[in-house]
């Protein structure tokens, strides 16, 4: 539902932004990307159905190149995911390196970015729940939070 008011997301403590995506590179060898795309489904259900493991949520587009915004409550739960022999993210990493990355079919990428309270801001305007506004609370952007600046000055005021 469109939230026809200025918003801003709080998330209280530190958090990871992780982007990871996927690029294909030779369009015509579906048999080579498909697995690819295949892979990332069943580690977002996995990480739905077990919240323990520290995913917040996220968001995700679809293209040539294929973007995933997660929100993360700390890096060492994200590592640990990724590590973990009985979880799907390994397995399916292996065999991307074993079988494709050498072949420049299909290309993968990943950015990690730990966040601390006053060191991020955020505005949605006629928009639905999206981003960190999904995964944290949504506040009215007004007051001392109507502009940037004022927003990141709030997050500082909230550090510990």
């Amino acid at each position: 539902m469109i939230q026809r008011e200025r918003l801003t997301a709080r998330l209280d403590g530190d958090f990871v932004v992780f982007l990871i995506g996927m690029r294909i590179n030779t369009l015509w060898k579906v048999h080579r990307w498909f697995p690819v795309t295949r892979a990332m489904p069943r580690m977002l259900a996995e990480l739905e159905a077990h919240p323990e493991l520290g995913m917040l949520g996220g968001e995700m587009w679809f293209g040539r190149t294929t973007i995933l915004v997660q929100y993360w409550r700390t890096l060492e739960q994200l590592f640990a995911y990724a590590t973990n022999r009985e979880a799907t993210h390994l397995p399916a990493w292996k065999s991307f390196n074993q079988s494709l990355a050498i072949t420049g079919d299909v290309g993968v990428w990943h950015e990690t970015y730990s966040i601390s309270p006053g060191k991020h801001e955020s505005i949605y305007v006629n928009m639905p729940p999206f981003g960190l506004g999904k995964v944290g609370q949504l506040v009215p952007a007004a007051g001392t939070l109507s502009s940037a600046l004022g927003r990141v000055q709030a997050g500082e005021k909230q550090a510990p």
